[in-house]
């Protein structure tokens, strides 16, 4: 088996450039050369570009669809139905849309650490950086122990008996071993990992087709029998068309923790090699996943089941045992249905990957957060330390060690801590995506005041900066709606209340505190140092001195089919 550094990009450098002295050297004979540790860290602040296309595309996926997209989706639908879930995800996937805009035109312009939240930093107001940083942080690191416990609940699926404790070890164990020795290992190991989701995904949705049409043990041909019996939309919390639009509104709010995606692609820009060649190619393909991941599964779990179907319904409210595992999965409750034996446990098994493959993914890039933050002087300065592979170690093991919040599971129901991180990330999800539009309006006005051409840009986005500003607007429109369910009568959780809305108020003290403590300055907008203190100048010698090698073998197959990146370089 070939090392993984032999499926990194098919990229290579025709001479080495020495960022620190300006220079070329053509001097051969030596693995590591005068000047090539240079190129390889070029605008990556010494971590080291070593991803290809196909790793970079298969990581969006792969940190983004956990066990959400085939289990969690189903608790929606007693409350909106089928039709108000695809709705709320068609609507949301807009949105998010709109936010990849921004994501892309920024991150493929400067492809450096953590870059969404460095240009906060210098584009804005430093005071911004600090508080996007921790906040995205948080994001991302409570999502760990949220698929860590996702993980042993899906082990419940056939056994009770193992210990919380001895899953929590050994998924820090195997994080450890993907993480900790060189970013070559994580993306080899998060590619096989994602071509298993994407075709779970498919398997999904080839399920629900078939089976749909009349292909199963029953020959029961149901189409879209359940949108109208029961119905297409379901009541929450009132009767009524009231009722219909709060359950809408509910899978809004799951919308926004669920669909996600552009912000792992700007977490491996600084770690892809020839990255304006590769990462507009990641951020073109984002609709097709919004369309067909997160769209697609939102129709098939309304087309497998009713959403007043007794099964999920005893099982969602306690009656039932298998709440979290694949018991709870639309699917596997329609393979019950139809006495399709088997599959239930296949399913199970691949969606295990699914979750390990997600918290495997959010060590990265909370690491990377870090990392970046303690460059940036947000964070202490021992976070910084990277080994010879380019690994920041210890922001490595810092966010590992938060697997140990896992361990709520040993004296409180799994259900209710899975509860607790969603409504603590999803409230940061949304600042952060906030946070990032108003940086791009920044960006944009920059760019044009400053006489400078979106054309020449390697990824230019649609509508800006209107998109922008929908975006920002939507956003925080969200934030606020997180937690409506508790202001109805009999609802009221002060628990709930505070995990929907703590985030919400320590942002803004967050911001007010760091600006005041170092005494930050507001860039007015169109002043903004787009140079980035000459790391955007080193990315473009780098990009200038590489050569594509044509695609051959399998290796540049897969780069075309699953990193959409051919052998035509971005100018």
């Amino acid at each position: 088996m070939a090392a993984p550094n032999d499926f990194v990009s098919e990229v290579h450098t025709v001479e080495k450039f020495d960022v620190k002295t300006n220079t070329i050297d053509s001097q051969k004979g030596s693995d590591v050369e005068i000047g090539e540790s240079d190129l390889i860290t070029a605008g990556s602040a010494h971590l080291q570009r070593k991803l290809g296309g196909k790793q970079v595309q298969l990581f969006a996926i792969g940190a983004s669809i956990g066990t959400v997209v085939f289990v969690s989706m189903g608790s929606q639908l007693p409350i909106s139905g089928p039709a108000g879930l695809f709705l709320a995800f068609a609507i949301w996937s807009m949105v998010a849309y709109g936010v990849n805009e921004c994501f892309a035109e920024m991150v493929c312009y400067a492809p450096v650490p953590a870059p969404f939240i460095r240009f906060s930093g210098e584009w804005v107001d430093d005071a911004l950086g600090f508080t996007q940083s921790w906040v995205f942080f948080f994001n991302q690191v409570l999502l760990i122990p949220f698929e860590m416990t996702a993980f042993h609940r899906l082990i419940g699926f056939w056994t009770d008996k193992l210990p919380v404790e001895a899953t929590v070890f050994i998924l820090i164990f195997l994080y450890c071993l993907t993480n900790c020795v060189s970013v070559g290992w994580y993306g080899q190991a998060e590619f096989y990992l994602s071509i298993g989701k994407v075709i779970l995904i498919f398997l999904c949705f080839g399920f629900t087709i078939v089976t749909m049409l009349g292909g199963n043990p029953l020959h029961d041909r149901y189409g879209f029998r359940y949108w109208d019996n029961p119905g297409a939309f379901a009541e929450y919390l009132t009767g009524g068309s009231t009722g219909r639009f709060l359950g809408f509104l509910s899978s809004l709010t799951f919308a926004t923790f669920t669909v996600a995606g552009p912000e792992f692609i700007a977490m491996v820009a600084a770690e892809t090699k020839s990255p304006r060649r590769i990462l507009p190619a990641a951020y073109k393909s984002f609709p097709f996943r919004l369309l067909f991941f997160f769209c697609g599964s939102a129709l098939a779990v309304g087309i497998c089941i009713p959403y007043n179907d007794p099964t999920l319904n005893a099982i969602l409210n306690g009656e039932a045992g298998g709440s979290g595992t694949s018991a709870a999965s639309p699917y596997v409750i329609a393979m019950q249905r139809l006495q399709i034996s088997g599959l239930p446990h296949f399913f199970n098994a691949v969606i295990m990957t699914s979750v390990f493959s997600a918290g495997n993914g959010y060590v990265f890039t909370s690491s990377r957060t870090l990392y970046s933050m303690a460059l940036e002087g947000r964070a202490p300065k021992i976070f910084t330390k990277t080994l010879r592979s380019g690994v920041p170690i210890y922001s490595v093991l810092a966010c590992i060690a938060f697997c140990l919040l896992a361990l709520l599971n040993v004296s409180d129901n799994s259900a209710k801590v899975m509860n607790y991180f969603v409504d603590l990330v999803t409230t940061n999800q949304l600042l952060n995506y906030m946070t990032t539009c108003i940086t791009y309006v920044h960006f944009y006005y920059a760019m044009k005041r400053q006489g400078r051409s979106r054309d020449s840009l390697p990824y230019k986005g649609i509508f800006q900066p209107y998109t922008a500003y929908i975006c920002i607007f939507m956003t925080f429109l969200m934030t606020l709606l997180l937690g409506f369910y508790i202001f109805f009568p009999g609802q009221w959780d002060l628990k709930f209340f505070f995990l929907d809305y703590t985030f919400l108020v320590l942002y803004p003290i967050a911001f007010f505190g760091w600006k005041w403590a170092k005494k930050t300055k507001y860039h007015r907008l169109g002043t903004a140092d787009l140079s980035l203190g000459g790391d955007v100048k080193e990315i473009d010698d780098y990009e200038e001195l590489t050569e594509v090698k044509p695609l051959t073998g399998i290796s540049g197959w897969m780069e075309r089919i699953f990193g959409g990146v051919y052998d035509k370089k971005n100018n």
